[in-house]
C-alpha cells in the first residue's frame, strides 16, 4: 500500500501526535496503561478493529532490530514476524543491525528510500536519533519505537515497551525483603550490566542502585556483559578472580548474562542460587531463565515482555482509522521467584505480587 485514501488521515494523525508529543520515557506513572487489551487501550479516535490492510492493499513495514544477542531478542523478532506476516496483509522488511548503531541508522534511511508505510525501531542506543527521525517525519512515515527508548527526540508516534527503572527498583526491593526474611545482614553485590548506552541498561542500573544507596549496600563492581552469555561468563570469571569471597549477590541484567555467570561461578567453585553462597538475580524471564528459577539456580527473575508486535499493530490500526494512539504503552510484566517465603513487594509505594515458578508458568512463557 502506498498511502492512498488513508494518506490524508495519516498526515492529520501524525501532525496531531507531534504537536502533542512528550519527552522520553522515565518512570511509569501510577496510572500508566498496562497494555493487556491493546484494542481497548490504545485508540482515542478510531472505531474499526479490522486490520489496516482490510482494503486489500499490502502494508509495508520496515523493522530495524537491535540484533540477535539473546533469547529475549529472538522472541521479540519472532513476535514481529508472526504479526506482520504476508498472510496478515503485510510486507515486513527486516534488518538485523547486529548491535551496530551506524547500521541501524542506515537501515532506517533505507526504509525511507523504499517509501515504506511504517517504520519500527528498537533503538540500540538512546541518543543520536533526532536527525533521522526528522527525515522520517519529512517523508510522512510514522515511526513506532519498541523496547528500548529514544531520549533525544520525540518524533515518533508511539513507544511500546517496559519501564526498565521499575524493573531495577523491583529487583532491589525484592532483595531487601528477601535478605530480611533470610536474616542476611550485609549485601555486597556484583553487577553485570547490559550493553553500554542501552536504555534497558541505564534504567535497570539506576533502579537497583537507588535501592542499594538507600539501604547502604556495597556494589563491589559493575561492568558490561553486553547482554550476551559469553559476555556474562567473561565478566563473572574476572569477578571470581578479583573478588573471591567478597560478594554474596550477583545481578545480571538479562538471562543470557546469568547463564554465562552460572558457568563461570561453577568453574570457580562458587555456589549460587537457593541454598548457595551467592544470591543470583536476573532480568527478562525467558523460558530458559524460568527453568533455572524453578531449579533454584536463579533466585529471582524480573520479566521484560518481548511480545510487542500485537500492540504495535494496534497503534497502526489506530492511525489508519484516523485516531491518535497513546504516546507510551507499558506492557504487563511479572516478577518470578523460586521460594514462596514472600508473596509481594512494595515498589514506589505500590504492592506488586511475586510469582513462584511452576511447570505451567514455564510452559506458558515465551
Amino acid at each position: 500500500m502506498k498511502r492512498k485514501l488513508i494518506g490524508l488521515l495519516l498526515c492529520v494523525a501524525m501532525t496531531a501526535t507531534l504537536l502533542a508529543g512528550c519527552g522520553s520515557k522515565e518512570e511509569a506513572p501510577a496510572d500508566a496503561p498496562a497494555a493487556e487489551a491493546p484494542a481497548e487501550t490504545l485508540a482515542e479516535g478510531g472505531d474499526d478493529a479490522d486490520a489496516p490492510a482490510a482494503s486489500g492493499d499490502v502494508i509495508t513495514i520496515g523493522f530495524a532490530q537491535v540484533g540477535h544477542e539473546s533469547d529475549w531478542r529472538t522472541a521479540s523478532t519472532k513476535s514481529c514476524q508472526d504479526v506482520f506476516s504476508e498472510a496478515n496483509g503485510y510486507d515486513l522488511q527486516f534488518v538485523d543491525c547486529d548491535n551496530d548503531s551506524a547500521v541501524q541508522l542506515e537501515a532506517v534511511r533505507g526504509f525511507i528510500e523504499q517509501d515504506v508505510d511504517y517504520i519500527i525501531i528498537d533503538p540500540i542506543v538512546a541518543t543520536g536519533w533526532d536527525t533521522v527521525l526528522t527525515e522520517c517525519e519529512d517523508a510522512g512515515i510514522p515511526v513506532i519505537v519498541i523496547d528500548r527508548t529514544i531520549d533525544d527526540s520525540d518524533k515518533y508516534v508511539s513507544w511500546v515497551g517496559s519501564n526498565f527503572k521499575t524493573e531495577g527498583l523491583a529487583a532491589g526491593e525484592w532483595l531487601k525483603a528477601y535478605a530480611e526474611a533470610k536474616g542476611i545482614k550485609e549485601i555486597n553485590a556484583l553487577v553485570i550490566e547490559g550493553s553500554t548506552g542501552a536504555s534497558a541498561t541505564i534504567g535497570r542500573t539506576e533502579g537497583f542502585k537507588e535501592i542499594a544507596d538507600r539501604e547502604g549496600w556495597t556494589i563491589v563492581d559493575s561492568q558490561s556483559g553486553d547482554f550476551t552469555q559469553d559476555g556474562g561468563a567473561e565478566v563473572m570469571e574476572s569477578y571470581c578472580k578479583s573478588y573471591e569471597g567478597k560478594f554474596n549477590v550477583v545481578v545480571c541484567q538479562n538471562d543470557n548474562e546469568a547463564f554465562g555467570a552460572m558457568d563461570a561461578m561453577k568453574q570457580a567453585g562458587v555456589s549460587y542460587g537457593v541454598n548457595g553462597d551467592v544470591i543470583l538475580i536476573s532480568f527478562d524471564a525467558c523460558t530458559a531463565g524460568l527453568e533455572f528459577v524453578k531449579s533454584g539456580d536463579i533466585n529471582a527473575d524480573f520479566e521484560c515482555n518481548p511480545l510487542a508486535a500485537p500492540f504495535v499493530e494496534e497503534v497502526i490500526k489506530t492511525l489508519a482509522n484516523g485516531g491518535t494512539p497513546e504516546k507510551e504503552v507499558y506492557m504487563e510484566e511479572h516478577w518470578f521467584v523460586n521460594e514462596d517465603i514472600l508473596s509481594s513487594i512494595e515498589v514506589n509505594g505500590e504492592t506488586q505480587n511475586l510469582t513462584v515458578v511452576t511447570d505451567d508458568i514455564i510452559a506458558a512463557q515465551y
